[in-house]
């Protein structure tokens, strides 16, 4: 088994490679089942507007669980709580399977989501309470890559394998993908010490109304047949609840949603700036596909060739990420990845039915790249301050305000594409606002940046640990 947190290196590779392995079947789960969305609503005799309650459901789930497995990771255990997260993931995804009826189907996506928001924040912590400051870097470089290639990968291969197979192999493949995880999971993952903290009744009923009421109101902007007042209301009622929900976060003695990591430099930076970063990326899976079908009339598998080039871009970066960090630090490369990005977002303005596949491929491998130099940098930075008492509260946070800002995202590329069409079909243009709307919203992030330390997360970027402590001579 890997130890627990001790003095010295540990290697903490194998159980980054099992949690980034678990974040993948989390991931890829919310984005395959969308074209597959046809044949699961002709299989259960609805429409695909109906057969969509199986995202919707999956997806607020899994985002308005996530400060409970905080909580229960204190009670039971870090090992029971990750290892019981694998194990509902692989029972949801049989009960999918085998679903009778839309409602069975939506009912089984409630588990799948449940168990989702258990493995991400847990499996985070597993991962950074054992891994000294010299690996942290490491480490978050390889269970950072699911949240960049399982957007990409996830919509053409759920389109392949409901064309050649069935819809319901989309969720048959996490079986054996989730037997193997747990296995090893039950092997490697030793058992963490527990605590009877009271559990926090009112605050958990704030935070989750707040966030399945603000994600449904921005998953709802993304629909083909969006209510706009209805949206608009959700949101508004959504952050109503959760300015409660912090008030009262702040004056609880043992919080469910613990806010107390923000006081820490590098951890809030990469909260709020990274979230921007992330809301502005997390624009281009959902509008590059739309532009290149609906506008340029390009078929799905070439759509699909196109968009996979950001996912080879997010291989290359992986190559050269961490030496890239050890030689100048966080500030510069958060920065000048942000930038990057921003420009990357911006290029995409130049895309017309006459432009050479070449160059959408080149520009589109290029934002790759610089995404995923932005992803690593924030991911590690992070934490690079975050002592081992508070990993779990500030790993339960930032995964919540990560799923906010990908749902963000993609509400503000509908929201922007939308009103610029005012009414009528969307056109090269309007998406053309969507994509300067990221870039400016990226531009911003990067700018902040430049408002942490030089030094900022030092020790973690230079690859080494902090000095021990010597005992006093007796």
């Amino acid at each position: 088994m890997i130890p627990s947190a001790e003095p010295g290196r540990t290697n903490v590779r194998p159980l980054a490679v099992l949690v980034a392995g678990a974040f993948f079947m989390e991931m890829f789960d919310g984005t395959a089942i969308i074209p597959a969305l046809p044949a699961i609503a002709e299989a259960f005799d609805v429409s695909p507007v109906d057969a969509g309650l199986g995202v919707t459901a999956y997806l607020l789930t899994a985002t308005a669980m996530i400060p409970l497995s905080g909580w229960l990771a204190v009670r039971y255990g870090v090992r029971k709580v990750f290892c019981a997260a694998i194990a509902g993931f692989v029972l949801a995804s049989v009960l999918c399977v085998v679903a009778l009826t839309l409602w069975q189907f939506v009912a089984s996506r409630v588990l799948q989501g449940f168990a989702g928001a258990m493995m991400v924040p847990v499996g985070r912590t597993l991962v950074l309470r054992i891994a000294p400051k010299a690996d942290l870097m490491a480490a978050t470089a390889i269970f950072t890559w699911p949240g960049l290639v399982a957007p990409v990968l996830g919509p053409p291969i759920g389109g392949l394998v409901t064309t050649y197979a069935s819809w319901r192999w989309v969720f048959l493949i996490n079986v054996p993908l989730g037997l193997v995880a747990f296995v090893f999971a039950l092997r490697m993952v030793e058992e963490s010490p527990t605590e009877r903290r009271p559990f926090d009744g009112k605050g958990f009923a704030l935070g989750t109304i707040a966030i399945a009421t603000l994600m449904y109101g921005l998953e709802s902007t993304s629909g083909g047949h969006a209510q706009w007042s209805l949206a608009g209301g959700l949101i508004v009622t959504g952050l109503a609840i959760g300015a409660l929900a912090v008030r009262h976060a702040r004056r609880h003695p043992t919080p469910l949603i613990d806010l107390s990591p923000l006081r820490i430099t590098t951890y809030a930076a990469c909260t709020w700036q990274g979230g921007l970063l992330r809301l502005a990326i997390n624009m281009v899976p959902f509008l590059l596909p739309l532009l290149f079908q609906v506008v340029f009339g390009m078929s799905a598998a070439v759509s699909g060739l196109l968009v996979l080039t950001v996912f080879a871009g997010n291989l290359l970066a992986k190559t050269v990420t961490t030496p890239i960090m050890r030689r100048f630090g966080f500030r510069p490369i958060l920065v000048v990845s942000g930038l990057l990005s921003a420009v990357s977002l911006a290029a995409c303005v130049l895309f017309d039915p006459s432009t050479p596949y070449a160059t959408i491929a080149a520009i589109c491998f290029l934002g790759g790249v610089f995404r995923s130099l932005a992803f690593t940098a924030t991911n590690t930075l992070a934490f690079a301050d975050v002592p081992p008492a508070t990993m779990n509260a500030a790993s339960t946070l930032y995964a919540t305000t990560t799923q906010l800002s990908i749902g963000l995202g993609v509400a503000v590329a509908a929201t922007t594409v939308r009103l610029a069409a005012d009414g009528s079909a969307a056109t090269a243009a309007d998406f053309r606002a969507g994509f300067l709307a990221g870039a400016v919203i990226a531009l911003a992030g990067a700018l902040l940046f430049l408002r942490i330390a030089p030094s900022a997360g030092a020790e973690v970027s230079a690859g080494r640990n902090p000095p021990r402590q010597r005992r006093a001579a007796s």
